[in-house]
C-alpha cells in the first residue's frame, strides 16, 4: 500500500511542476505550441550549424533543404521571447548569415540563367 502512496504523489508532483511550467509559459506571453516549436527548432540549430561549416560543399537539393530548415528557425525563434534563446545568438547568427548567402548564390544564378536564355 505504501508503495501506492508513493507512485500517487510522484505522479502528483510531476503534474504540478507540469502545471507550473505551463503557467509560467503563459506569463511570458508565449503560447505552448510556440514554446514547443522553439524547443524543437532549437535542435534543428544544432544540426544546422553542425551543416554550416561545410555549407560550400552543399549540393543544390542540401542548400534548399537547409533554406527550408532555417527558415523554421527563424520562425520558431521570433515567436519568443529573445531572452529565451541569448546563449544560442552565434550559431543562429552564423545559421542567418549562411542563409543569406546561399539565397544571394542562388539568386545570382536565376539572374544569370536568365541573361543567357535572353541573348
Amino acid at each position: 500500500m505504501e508503495i501506492l502512496q508513493i507512485i500517487f504523489l510522484l505522479i502528483a508532483i510531476i503534474v504540478g511542476l507540469i502545471a507550473f511550467a505551463i503557467i509560467q509559459i503563459k506569463q511570458a506571453g508565449m503560447n505552448i505550441k510556440d514554446f514547443m516549436d522553439f524547443i524543437q527548432a532549437n535542435e534543428i540549430l544544432d544540426n544546422l550549424y553542425e551543416v554550416s561549416i561545410r555549407y560550400e560543399k552543399m549540393t543544390k537539393n542540401q542548400q534548399i533543404v537547409f533554406l527550408i530548415e532555417a527558415e523554421k528557425v527563424f520562425n520558431a525563434f521570433d515567436k519568443v521571447p529573445n531572452i529565451l534563446w541569448e546563449d544560442e545568438y552565434q550559431k543562429y547568427n552564423k545559421i542567418l548569415d549562411i542563409y543569406r548567402d546561399i539565397k544571394l548564390l542562388r539568386w545570382n544564378e536565376k539572374v544569370n540563367i536568365n541573361n543567357v536564355n535572353n541573348i
